[in-house]
């Protein structure tokens, strides 16, 4: 019986919604951390549990059933190379949803989903290079002549 089994529907139509949540689900595997609202985070968050456990084991049957709800092949291969690896002696709860300040234009509650055990890469700095001027060159002016270029003549 289908009793109390709800849908979240985000006021949306089927196609629409399916959409939607197959489209959050294939960023929040690429990029492991999506910034949305707090619905479409609830709503997302057990479709992506769903898709881990079952890329937990590598078979063609469950490349299929991944692939069935994932349109891009390079998200499947992320997703069965990479994370679900990291998650093999976890049983669940592979996402976290943490609530941000609400959306300045419609006052929508906010919130990132993000995958619990994830990879953060360290962002980096280009090196700055020694014996340059603090302002180095300026658009439009040569460093070497000193005369300034100026449109067409």
């Amino acid at each position: 019986m289908r009793h109390r089994k709800g849908v979240i529907k985000l006021s949306r139509p089927e196609d629409h919604r399916k959409a939607l949540i197959r489209n959050l689900i294939s960023q929040l595997l690429t990029h492991e951390r999506v910034m949305t609202t707090e619905a479409k985070a609830k709503a997302i968050r057990p479709f992506a549990e769903r898709l881990i456990t079952v890329a937990k084991e590598d078979t063609v049957h469950s490349r299929r059933r991944v692939a069935r709800m994932l349109s891009d092949r390079n998200v499947v291969k992320k997703l069965f190379s990479d994370i679900a690896p990291r998650f093999r002696n976890r049983t669940g709860g592979y996402t976290r949803i943490m609530k941000l300040s609400n959306r300045e234009g419609d006052n929508a509650r906010r919130s990132i989903i993000e995958l619990v055990e994830r990879v953060s890469v360290p962002k980096l700095t280009p090196p700055r290079e020694k014996g340059k001027e603090a302002g180095g060159d300026v658009a439009g002016v040569s460093s070497g002549s000193g005369k300034v270029k100026v449109g067409k003549k």
